[in-house]
């Protein structure tokens, strides 16, 4: 079985979305800046259909992981802002399991990615989802309640965070204070590429 594991770019200043984020505008004011050092690499490229990008060690990595991830969980609003510039062919190309309140049937896109929405809390979701990865991992896409929730269950085994240089000022924070509670964290990973800091946790049980 493999891990589960948060991966999610976030400001200096805590946010992983800019400043009235609306359906129209997903990230919000300036969030897409949090996202540009992703755009160039070959491995992200690869999955939209788009040719080249740069490689390398970061590159590598990020490649690695889409390949040992057999599906994703995201909450509802990630899908309701991202499903329409996501388009026909979504990036995921496997099960994507949706936390929401709100029934609704699988939705098959193309490219191997489907839909499916779970009104029965993250342990149902994260059960169905680790059944259709079989031996790979479980990422959780976002956004920062989807996380929150998987940290305070002790459901998450990986956490990486991608620090982005910039101060945003305001918008949707990964972490609200006192939510999740206290809880420490063993640093396995510190890496630089253009732009971005990419760190590494694993919570300590």
């Amino acid at each position: 079985m493999g891990i589960v594991a948060a991966d999610i770019s976030m400001s200096l200043d805590g946010y992983i979305a800019g400043p009235n984020d609306t359906l129209e505008q997903g990230l919000g004011e300036r969030g897409e800046r949090l996202h540009e050092w992703v755009y160039e690499l070959a491995a992200w490229r690869s999955r939209h259909g788009l040719p080249g990008g740069t490689t390398g060690s970061i590159n590598e990595q990020m490649d690695e992981a889409y390949k040992n991830t057999g599906a994703t969980i995201i909450g509802r609003r990630m899908f309701d802002i991202a499903e329409g510039p996501w388009g026909d062919e979504p990036p995921f190309h496997m099960p994507v399991f949706v936390v929401t309140h709100r029934a609704r049937g699988p939705l098959a896109k193309q490219g191997g990615t489907t839909f499916y929405f779970v009104t029965d809390g993250i342990d149902s979701t994260l059960a169905q989802a680790r059944a259709a990865a079989g031996e790979k991992n479980v990422g959780v896409g976002g956004g920062a309640s989807v996380i929150q929730q998987f940290l305070v269950r002790g459901l998450l085994d990986e956490l990486h965070i991608h620090l982005v240089p910039v101060l945003l000022g305001g918008g949707r924070r990964l972490f609200e204070p006192d939510s999740p509670p206290y809880m420490e964290f063993e640093i396995t990973r510190v890496a630089q590429s253009p732009g971005v800091i990419h760190l590494s946790f694993q919570p300590t049980r």
